[in-house]
């Protein structure tokens, strides 16, 4: 016999549970409500956050299958099903296969505006930008006001170098949501590109207040010592490799100036680039430094792009490091798949 006033009980002390960080507690409710009802889809979707949250998510997944298998109109445990394809195991292909199935019959409107985002966040980790503005776009146009979605607009407003059109939909998050630390952080690195230096520096703070697991300080170093670590990456490397790039300097600026970013379409979040005529290329400089380099032949490295992305100071280090070869990398000819088999995407 179902006991629905235990398993309702059980659930609503498993997310007190989970929402104040006591996990195994949480799962221990889960699996009492499970008790007073196996067959309840919520449980097994709340078993699948709960596991997710600490990092089980194989098992988190399977819970969010089981849900569905018991109540496939249980359009919570569907979304969280595609979330974690998309976020943890990559799986795009499958992701949007569930995403278009939903979008086949009739949705209520936050659940229809829900799965273009998720789909948004899909494409944009498959680096179709544009694409992935357009479908948040569509989730805007019925849910205007929910600040998840308006920092994300953000953020890739931001990617595709419209700072002003970033800050206004930031602003927007924030007066939705003001703690909403993914607009705070990015709302930083707008007014950083937009030369409002002293307001971003505050606002990375207020971001690492909020969710410093996900958004730590910046790890800010000397000029000097930056430089220091570029030039040792490069004394690293093999000196034949060394030798391709004798008369193509390494240059350090904090931020990349607007119209590379739209020369060369690039992110103004870029740490790297590289300008200029790879080695490969028909009618580039004869290599092993036997001809000077093109004149505009350059490597860039974007400090506080840098030292924003990263973790720690010896994060910052390596990250130096392998930009540095990176874009080395794109002057040898290598494209990002190189790259990435490499260990140096």
């Amino acid at each position: 016999m179902l006991d629905q006033e235990r398993y309702a009980y059980c659930l609503d002390q498993a997310e007190e549970a989970r929402t104040s960080g006591r996990l195994e507690q949480a799962l221990r409710w889960v699996d009492q409500a499970l008790r007073a009802n196996p067959q309840g889809a919520e449980a097994h979707a709340r078993r699948g956050i709960v596991l997710w949250d600490g990092g089980r998510v194989e098992e988190a997944l399977h819970a969010f299958e089981r849900s569905v298998a018991i109540e496939p109109g249980f359009w919570d445990a569907q979304l969280d099903r595609i979330e974690i394809l998309i976020e943890e195991f990559h799986d795009i292909g499958e992701a949007f296969e569930l995403a278009d199935a939903m979008l086949e019959g009739p949705l209520e409107v936050p659940v229809e505006a829900e799965v273009y985002y998720l789909k948004a966040k899909g494409l944009y980790y498959e680096d179709e930008i544009e694409p992935a503005l357009f479908l948040l776009r569509r989730a805007l146009q019925t849910h205007p006001d929910v600040p998840a979605y308006l920092a994300f607009e953000g953020q890739i407003l931001l990617d595709l170098g419209r700072l002003e059109a970033a800050r206004s939909s930031l602003d927007r998050a924030l007066g939705c949501e003001p703690d909403n630390a993914h607009a705070i952080y990015y709302l930083a690195h707008a007014l950083d590109h937009l030369g409002q230096r002293r307001r971003a520096e505050g606002l990375f703070q207020q971001a690492a207040r909020v969710a410093p697991d996900v958004f730590p300080l910046p790890v800010r170093m000397e000029n000097s010592e930056f430089r220091v670590v570029a030039e040792a990456a490069v004394a690293e490397l093999p000196s034949t490799i060394r030798s391709y790039i004798e008369n193509c300097p390494i240059l350090v600026e904090d931020l990349p100036d607007p119209e590379v970013v739209r020369e060369h379409e690039i992110s103004p979040l870029s740490m790297g680039l590289f300008v200029g005529m790879p080695v490969t290329e028909p009618g580039a400089s004869p290599t092993l430094g036997t001809s000077p380099r093109l004149e505009t032949d350059r490597i860039l490295l974007y400090k506080r792009n840098l030292e924003t992305y990263a973790q720690s100071r010896a994060d910052l280090i390596e990250q130096i490091q392998i930009t540095v070869k990176h874009e080395i990398g794109h002057l040898l000819g290598l494209e990002e798949d190189d790259l990435d088999r490499l260990g140096l995407a």
